[in-house]
Parts: structure tokens; C-alpha cells; sequence
């Protein structure tokens, strides 16, 4: 068996275990986990720069919970291509099967509800070269600003 090989079946089995035994795979330690100070940035290696604008309270969220948010999302230059309230509200969805760009993804990792961060989100980790017709042009650099309304985690 070549090394190729060898990792696509323990990532393979890594998936099986995670879908069908969730309570034996910490999932909250697959993704980087921001729990970052109030007014002081974090950069990954891919290049997501996090900053929280207030803390938040009680746990940080982890993979596998739905979260409620509140966001706008602008280009560098400000201007405005997205916002919850274009959306009807706030918007829910779960974190780490990907419902959303990896940039929110890895992002939100961490995250206390009540806390406001901000997201500044390179090409790679969002729309990539394509970006989204007639809104996002490709090889676009994001920056959403996020209030975390609410975590629910899910029962095991």
C-alpha cells in the first residue's frame, strides 16, 4: 500500500467513526479554536485573520453545534454585498459540515455567544478564483463582521 492510499483510508475510517460514533471524535479539536482577546487579532497559516470586537460569555462554539447569527459582509473597500438583514433576520446553520465557507467554518471556532467578531477572509477560504456571479468577483478578500445570537448544541 502506497502512502497515497494509506491516508485516504484513515481519513476514511476518521469519517466513518466521526459519522457514526460522533460522541468518540472530539470534533471541536479538527478546526483551529479562536479564543481570542477583545480587540486582538489571529492569523492563520491559510491566511483568516479573527478578531474579536467584544468576547461574548459561556463556551466557544465547536463543530457539530448550529449557531445564530447576525452579519454584514463587505469587500476591503467597504462596501456592503451581504448582510442578515438582506436575508430576512438572523441566520442559522451548523458548523463544520459545510453549510457555510470554510473561513466562517474555522472562524466562528471559538466563538461565545453575545460576542461580535470580525472575519477578515482571503480568496481561498471563501469564493476562491470563481467567486459568486453578479456579486462577488473571484480572488475577492472577504470581511464579515458576526454577532453570535445564539450556540445549540446538539444531543448525543
Amino acid at each position: 500500500m502506497n502512502i497515497q492510499t494509506g491516508i485516504a483510508v484513515a481519513v476514511a475510517i476518521i469519517v466513518i467513526v466521526a459519522v457514526f460514533f460522533p460522541e468518540y471524535v472530539p470534533l471541536d479539536n479538527l478546526m483551529p479554536n479562536f479564543g481570542t482577546v477583545a480587540g486582538v487579532s489571529i492569523e492563520t497559516e491559510e491566511g483568516l485573520k479573527v478578531t474579536d470586537e467584544v468576547e461574548g460569555t459561556g463556551e466557544g462554539v465547536v463543530a457539530g453545534d448550529q449557531v445564530t447569527v447576525n452579519y454584514i459582509g463587505t469587500f476591503e473597500d467597504g462596501t456592503i454585498f451581504d448582510a442578515s438583514t438582506n436575508q430576512g433576520g438572523p441566520v442559522s446553520f451548523t458548523i463544520g459540515v459545510g453549510q457555510v465557507i470554510q473561513g466562517w467554518e474555522q472562524g466562528l471556532i471559538g466563538m461565545k455567544e453575545g460576542g461580535k467578531r470580525t472575519l477578515v477572509i482571503p480568496p481561498s477560504l471563501g469564493y476562491g478564483d470563481t467567486g459568486v456571479e453578479g456579486i462577488i468577483p473571484g480572488n475577492s478578500t472577504l470581511i464579515f463582521t458576526v454577532e453570535l445570537l445564539d450556540i445549540a448544541r446538539p444531543e448525543n
